[in-house]
């Protein structure tokens, strides 16, 4: 595991890269372990009145039984797994931050994203912490300020990496994971955050 994080100098903006949190063998088996054994879910979103299919997977694990709400879509989350409370507590130890929650996503391929949005459900508090690891695939990231459009960031998001996001973020930016023509392969995402 690697604590060298990147520090990205944006505006209203408190957000690290850890490129290498999980080493790259471990992060293989974490990969196939939650593609194989997670109950996936795939939900309809409802968006500007219409109901599409969510271009992704997802699943929910907790250490409670607190419901998880967004875009219509209520999840109750699983028990976390050995695996989760193992990275749980390594994120732990690094944020000063009980975690409590962790949301998964699983994009296929190219064709699944998810689009603009910022983590700022009411149920995350005032300045929500989010610790997202990805396994797989890497994926390109998009940041943009809420107010100020022309304020742009692009980062790669790599197999065994740890994007935090914290303070004051959900506030002033949104994030996405936009979709690609290109052949690629599946990425997991593991967002640990607490619900309150």
């Amino acid at each position: 595991m690697s604590t060298s994080p990147l520090l990205l100098n944006l505006i209203d903006a408190d957000i690290s890269y850890y490129p290498d949190f999980i080493d790259s063998e471990k992060a293989a088996v974490l990969f196939d372990y939650f593609k194989d054994s997670v109950p996936w879910q795939h939900d309809d979103i409802k968006v500007f009145g219409k109901v599409y299919p969510q271009p992704r997977l997802t699943a929910l694990y907790g250490s409670g039984d607190k419901e998880y709400s967004y875009s219509n879509i209520v999840m109750r989350p699983k028990p976390f797994t050995e695996n989760l409370g193992e990275i749980n507590s390594l994120l732990e130890d690094l944020t000063r931050t009980a975690f409590n929650t962790c949301l998964l996503n699983f994009y296929r391929n190219g064709r699944d994203s998810n689009g603009w949005h910022s983590d700022d459900e009411k149920e995350l508090g005032q300045n929500p912490v989010i610790a997202s690891i990805s396994l797989g695939q890497e994926r390109v990231f998009h940041l943009r300020h809420k107010k100020d459009k022309s304020l742009k960031h692009k980062l790669l998001l790599g197999h065994g990496s740890l994007l935090l996001m914290k303070g004051k973020t959900q506030h002033y930016w949104q994030h996405q994971v936009p979709k690609t023509t290109k052949p690629i392969g599946g990425r997991i995402n593991l967002t640990f955050r607490v619900l309150k």
